[in-house]
């Protein structure tokens, strides 16, 4: 039986969230003629999301459990707003039953499922439980209320190594770690609930047994107050690291329209059951004989979550909105029509070939494909902050076929500037090419079969090195000036040095007869005729070559964007020998990124061995050990737990005298 519509009417929304989701909420919901209020924290008062909402609120300090964890203040920004919805985007506090009930308490709509609901299905413990009353297979597993050392010990045993630790309270890969063995576990649980308590508040954890080489499929559902639900089919989201997803794709290649009734037909079900409200993902393990196990549900919207528009033609935030705001459905499952294929990719702060560490600093140059969906938040000259995510933009190709899409985001890849902090770009577009990935086998084991292969340096690296010194001469403010067809009466040598990746080139650049350019290096030369030089392009013919790059000076360093390869450069020349640099075996441990001590794992006077954990990091809601380069002593710790320190910052320090 129907129930009468009762509408929930709002007309000002608040974001409880940042960057490129605030973005993509506004969006719609000014489209559908609702004010929209953003909130920040210290480190995002200049953000993009600040300056394009209609008001903005300041709700705290730059870590999230003093700004967009902290309820109160969010709830208070939306009372002095006039605010009378709350939209929490992803992540932060968008499956806290708690924060949802104090959005009711408050008289503020909830964009999202009611308290009930979360606390029933966001709770990892909780779902599975469900899940398996209702005959879904579940992976083998704990999720009971003993979370002391010794009983997770004892379960983990019990379930049989290898298993997940994963926290009941969020998603994203954080609170999650893969433990081989008994002896690895007690860290690993400690560093599992630091993490979860850090990004959710909620410290609780759930074990699974780990299933070899499964893939990652999850399915888009909604509910409504009228008792309708419906699934908008799957995403595969295979592809990952560190349990973080780094592509994602709809439909999955390997699920047939048969399994998709199948998984679509349980998710509907389990939302009906519960009377369901609004957005949410089912997320399953399918395995290599076909089999799927239920592994949680997302009571929230995706970040994944533009790839199933792309191929529905639905805008899920629109649909959020409506349902929030009393509307039915207006869809049932027959009218879901599916239509090609779509690609994320998350473009993210990291340096992938230093096992994805976070990155933080100045973007200094910016600039997404034209031809492409991308969620972003930045500029050029906007901050990365270290407190966050280090997601920092999303880009989704469409098109009639998987193999159209996949070209059509690598070439966007190829065309993306981001110039200033080191990203996974280059890694995205490598995963796109593999053979394994291009015939759709990919499985969440895909990166680290592939690891070497993905992360191989270039095979150009003189002629990159060569290109750079000829960019660092005609960028030099101090340089005789270029002008096209000019021709000199003998060739000018100029010595250059250049540091790339981690060798540094001595180069002679010759400005020759006939105007054009010859760079020299161990023994090879690289001639260069330049056709248009601007402020940030050049293009160029060497080698019977024509090239069009995009680079960017900034100081003495170089930033160049050529076949689809983004790198760094920077000048020398002026600099002292690098001889009398110092390497990491002097015993001095430094920071490896900019971030906040959690752990420090040694005490003074302690003696430790090479490859040991002395202390742990926290950057982008991740946790980073850092160990021992040498044996010896602990001599001097040079940073207090909860301390916010800067890369390079000298943290530990080891007397390899007293190994």
């Amino acid at each position: 039986m129907s129930r009468p519509m009762q509408l929930k009417a709002f007309r000002k929304i608040l974001i409880a969230n940042r960057g490129e989701i605030a973005l993509r909420i506004m969006r719609t919901a000014r489209r559908l003629g609702y004010g929209v209020v953003a909130v920040y924290s210290d480190a995002d008062r200049e953000s993009l999301h600040v300056r394009e909402a209609d008001e903005a609120v300041r709700i705290g300090e730059a870590l999230p459990a003093q700004s967009y964890l902290n309820m109160g203040a969010i709830i208070a920004a939306a009372k002095s707003s006039g605010a009378d919805a709350i939209h929490p985007g992803y992540g932060f506090l968008a499956e806290n039953e708690d924060f949802a009930q104090a959005c009711r308490d408050a008289g503020l709509v909830f964009v999202g499922p009611s308290p009930e609901a979360i606390k029933a299905m966001g709770n990892k413990a909780g779902a599975k439980e469900i899940m398996k009353a209702a005959g879904v297979p579940c992976v083998p597993g704990y999720q009971g209320a003993d979370q002391s050392d010794s009983a997770m010990l004892a379960e983990a045993h019990r379930i049989g190594f290898p298993v997940m630790i994963k926290a009941v309270a969020g998603g994203g890969g954080r609170g999650m770690r893969l433990v081989a063995d008994a002896p690895a576990f007690p860290d690993a649980l400690r560093g599992a609930r630091s993490e979860a308590q850090s990004a959710f508040g909620d410290a609780s954890v759930i074990l699974e047994r780990a299933i070899a080489d499964p893939r990652h499929i999850e399915i888009q559902v909604f509910g409504d107050a009228f008792g309708n639900a419906i699934h908008l089919g799957e995403r595969d989201c295979s592809v990952q690291r560190r349990h973080q997803k780094l592509i994602e794709e709809a439909p999955s290649p390997k699920v047939t329209p048969q399994l998709r009734a199948r998984i679509g037909g349980i998710a509907v079900n389990a939302i009906k059951s519960l009377g369901y409200e609004g957005a949410g993902t089912l997320e399953f393990l399918l395995d290599q004989s076909g089999e799927f196990y239920f592994m949680e549900m997302n009571t929230r919207l995706q970040v994944e979550h533009p790839v199933t528009e792309a191929i529905t033609g639905v805008d899920l935030v629109e649909l959020q909105l409506r349902i929030a705001s009393g509307e039915p459905l207006g869809l049932r499952q027959e009218d879901v029509k599916f239509s090609g294929h779509a690609i994320e990719v998350r473009l993210c702060s990291e340096d992938a070939a230093h096992d994805f560490m976070p990155q933080s600093g100045r973007m200094a140059s910016w600039r997404m494909p034209d031809e492409l969906r991308v969620e972003h938040a930045l500029r050029s000259g906007s901050e990365i902050p270290p407190f966050y995510d280090s997601m920092i933009a999303k880009l989704i190709s469409h098109g009639a076929t998987r193999d159209e899409a996949r070209r059509r985001l690598i070439h966007g890849l190829e065309q993306t500037v981001a110039f200033g902090v080191t990203t996974n770009q280059t890694f995205l577009a490598a995963c796109l090419r593999h053979p394994e990935f291009a015939a759709g086998e990919a499985t969440t084991a895909f990166i680290g079969r592939n690891r070497a292969v993905l992360l191989a340096p270039r095979n150009d690296a003189d002629s990159d090195a060569a290109l750079a010194a000829l960019l660092l001469y005609v960028t030099d403010p101090f340089a005789p000036p270029w002008r096209s067809g000019r021709t000199l009466a003998a060739t000018l040598l100029l010595p250059a040095r250049v540091g790339l990746d981690d060798r540094i080139y001595d180069i002679e650049i010759g400005r020759e007869r006939e105007g054009g350019y010859a760079a020299r290096l161990d023994g090879a030369e690289f001639r260069f005729e330049i056709d248009e030089l601007g402020r940030e392009a050049i293009r160029f013919r060497s080698n019977g070559l024509t090239e069009s790059v995009r680079f960017f000076r900034d100081g003495d360093r170089l930033y160049i964007l050529r076949r689809g390869v983004t790198f760094s450069a920077r000048d020398l020349t002026k600099s002292a020998p690098a001889s009398a640099a110092v390497s990491s075996s002097d015993g001095r441990i430094r920071a490896a990124m900019n971030g906040r001590v959690v752990a420090v794992l040694v005490k003074l006077g302690e003696r430790i061995t090479a490859g040991q954990p002395v202390i742990t990091l926290e950057a982008m809601k991740m946790e980073h050990v850092h160990s021992a380069p040498i044996s010896g002593s602990i001599s001097a710790i040079d940073v207090t737990e909860g301390e916010q320190v800067t890369t390079g910052k000298i943290v530990v320090e080891i007397d390899a005298s007293g190994a």
